[in-house]
This record gives structure tokens, C-alpha cells and sequence, in this order.
């Protein structure tokens, strides 16, 4: 398979990102940094003292599958809920910065804004701290989050949805945006969290090697294992193709007659693996709408985690450095050296 890989043909496909609109749809979470420095110890406690430099906001959890999609030059729709607060707030200002449309973000009185602080020293996380619930949204919260989806679904090339777990997917909600997608013809990719049951008639899933196990419901310990897994899931989906992403060990594809198919991906310089799967599902998602085969879709997506695991944060890739970062992922797909 890797051998008819074509450079120009993976090039055009990237190029084509800017002619395509997702939907997005999960848990948004808003990232804070404390950026520092750390240079003695407290005499408090036996903890680094960080003396901080700067803050910074970003959007993070669905929200950074928005970023990625928007920075790989398509354009983008965003179903979520938020708290109504200050936190809140600025998730809409984030939003609106970037060109989203905010009215597919439902405020949700009495509920927080997912937030998760970190401080970071010298490129290290020294702490986090999480700020959330779990519950699922309320009736009517749920409801609004359904005719935004029935308002933006007719312009979707394509939908993501992604679980973080924090109640904005609850299992009938979930149901009931698949039926709705469904109906538009939209095809869905879905970055699950627990249950695979609610997303039947996904075109895909891309889960890890850790929740690949926990979703199917097994060890996987060989290749036959994670083969058996993915054919489990795609059972559970009707179908779908199943992506399992292995970290440095690339990508393993299931589609057709689940025999599987394995992606090497290009050895390098690892600053921050945070985010790198929410830029895997962006960059597949858009080279399968571009026209792509899942093969196609999967370099492109090396390569534009290649660049992310290369940055500090929650970061994005750029087309022009998914472009750059394309012949060493090609490569590493055909097995050539890295």
C-alpha cells in the first residue's frame, strides 16, 4: 500500500483543506499557561519556586480540534456548552477570534467552564490544575446543543466528535446528533472516551493503543491482538474504520477486510505530546474529505503530529509545515530509513 504514495498527490490533498468546512462537536476545555522560570526551592516545602513570566489562554479539548482545523486552513463549526462565567467568556472570545461562529456554543448557568491550569518552567509541566465536572448537561442545554447542530450540519463536508468525558456527550445526546448528521449525509469521525455504542454508523474512530484495549474490551499484546480489537470496534460501529494511533510506533488501519494496515511515522524531537491527538483526528478528517485514502489521510496526519509533538503547549500545524514535514513522513510510511 505505502509504496504508491505520491508526494504531489499528498501535496494537493493538503492544499485542498481550504476549499472544506467541519463541524466539530464535544467537550471544549479552556488551557491557561503560567510560563516561568525556576531557580531556588521553597523553604515552605520541598517544592521549585516558579517565578512566572507570562499567561497565556488557548482553546483546549474540542476546542484545540477547532484550532487545528482552522490552522490547517479550513473553516470550521463548533457545537459545545459552557459555563456561564468568566472562563466561559473567554472561550466565546477565543472562538470569535479565530472566525468561529459562537452561536453553537450553549451557556449553561451553574455550570463551569472546563478549565485546566498549567505551569510550566524551562518547557516542563510542573503542576496542573483541573477545574470541571462531569455531569451531563441539562435538558434544555441539551436540546440547544442539537439545533445548533441541525443550523450548521447542511454546510459540513465532514463532522469530529470529540469526548473529553465532561457531559457535553451524554449518551442520548450523542445518539441524537448522530441520527441528525446522519440525515444530513455528513460522515463522522469520532475520538471516543468509554462507550462506543452511541456513535454506530461513525465512518471512523481513532482511538489509542490504551482505549483501544478498553473499548474493546482486551489486551492487546501483538499485532493479531490489535487486529482482533479493531475488528471488535468496528462491529460495535457497523463497519467504520478503525484508526489506532501507537505513538512512536505510528498508525495501524483497519478498513476493508480488517486485515490492517501499519504506518511508520518519522522519528523526532519530542518537546510536548499534548494536543498531537486532536491534530491526528483534524488532519485525517480533512485529507479523507479532500479525497484522500485512509493510507493518504494517515501520512498526512504524521506528519502534522510531527510538527505538534515538536512545540510546547497546545499547539496547531500550519499546511506549510505539514507540507515541509511530509517527505519524512512519506518516507517513513514506506518503510525507507529515518
Amino acid at each position: 500500500m505505502a509504496a504508491r504514495l505520491d508526494a504531489r498527490r499528498l501535496a494537493k490533498l493538503v492544499h485542498s483543506f481550504r476549499e472544506l468546512r467541519l463541524l466539530v462537536l464535544g467537550d471544549v476545555v479552556l488551557d491557561e499557561y503560567l510560563w516561568g522560570d525556576v531557580e531556588r526551592v521553597s523553604p515552605e516545602a520541598p517544592v521549585p519556586v516558579v517565578h512566572v513570566q507570562r499567561e497565556s489562554m488557548v482553546l483546549g479539548g474540542a476546542g484545540n480540534v477547532v484550532r487545528n482545523v482552522i490552522a490547517l486552513g479550513a473553516a470550521c463549526d463548533f457545537c459545545t456548552a459552557v459555563g456561564d462565567d468568566r472562563a466561559g467568556e473567554r472561550v466565546l472570545e477565543l472562538l470569535a477570534a479565530l472566525g468561529v461562529d459562537t452561536r453553537g456554543s450553549v451557556r449553561v448557568a451553574e455550570r463551569p467552564t472546563t478549565r485546566k491550569t498549567r505551569v510550566v518552567a524551562r518547557s516542563q509541566q510542573i503542576v496542573r490544575f483541573d477545574r470541571e465536572t462531569s455531569e451531563a448537561l441539562p435538558t434544555s442545554a441539551a436540546r440547544a446543543l442539537l439545533a445548533a447542530i441541525d443550523h450548521f450540519a447542511p454546510r459540513a463536508h465532514g463532522a469530529i466528535v470529540e469526548d473529553y468525558g465532561k457531559g457535553t456527550l451524554a449518551a442520548g445526546t450523542v445518539r441524537a446528533a448522530m441520527r441528525k448528521l446522519q440525515a444530513h449525509g455528513v460522515p463522522v469521525a469520532v475520538d471516543p472516551k468509554e462507550d462506543l455504542s452511541p456513535y454506530h454508523g461513525a465512518s471512523l474512530v481513532k482511538p489509542n493503543l490504551r482505549e483501544a484495549e478498553a473499548l474493546a474490551g482486551m489486551r492487546i499484546r501483538s499485532n493479531a491482538d490489535l487486529a482482533k480489537a479493531a475488528l471488535r470496534l468496528r462491529r460495535k460501529l457497523g463497519g467504520a474504520a478503525v484508526v489506532v494511533t501507537r505513538g512512536a510506533e505510528g498508525m495501524a488501519l483497519f478498513e476493508g477486510d480488517g486485515s490492517g494496515c501499519f504506518v511508520g511515522t518519522p522519528r523526532r524531537e519530542v518537546f510536548d505530546v499534548q494536543g498531537a491527538g486532536d491534530t491526528t483526528i483534524a488532519a485525517l478528517s480533512l485529507a479523507l474529505r479532500a479525497g484522500g485514502s485512509l493510507l493518504e489521510a494517515a501520512v498526512v496526519a504524521n506528519a502534522a503530529a510531527g510538527v505538534v509533538v515538536g512545540k510546547v503547549g497546545t499547539a496547531t500545524a500550519t499546511p506549510d509545515e505539514v507540507l515541509e514535514a511530509l517527505p519524512a513522513a512519506i518516507a517513513a510510511a514506506k518503510g525507507e530509513p529515518r
